[in-house]
C-alpha cells in the first residue's frame, strides 16, 4: 500500500481462540497492592484480553487483573498501542 507503515498494519492473529466483545471494569493492580488504574475490558478469552487504559505506558509487564466480583488474573503484558494493551493470562 502506498503511504502505509508498519504502525497502521494490523497484527496477526496469533490466538488460538477468538475473543468475546466485553465491556467489563476492572483494576490493573501491582506493586504490592499499591498502585492502581481503573481500566476496561474490551474483548476477552480464557487465555487473554485486550483492555483500555488511560495511559499505556504507565502499565507494567506484570500485574493483576481484578473485577468488581473478585475474581482476579495475574497478567502478562503482551503489547500496547494507543489507548490499548493485550494481555496473556498466566497460570
Amino acid at each position: 500500500m502506498p503511504g502505509s507503515t508498519a504502525q497502521e498494519m494490523p497484527a496477526p492473529n496469533r490466538r488460538v481462540e477468538p475473543r468475546l466483545r466485553t465491556l467489563k471494569a476492572g483494576k490493573i493492580v501491582f506493586n504490592n497492592h499499591f498502585s492502581v488504574f481503573d481500566c476496561v475490558v474490551r474483548n476477552m478469552t480464557k487465555h487473554g484480553a485486550c483492555i483500555e487504559v488511560a495511559n499505556t505506558l504507565d502499565v507494567p509487564a506484570v500485574f493483576d487483573l481484578i473485577f468488581a466480583d473478585g475474581s482476579k488474573h495475574f497478567c502478562n503484558l503482551r503489547w500496547r498501542y494507543n489507548n490499548r494493551i493485550g494481555v496473556e493470562f498466566a497460570s
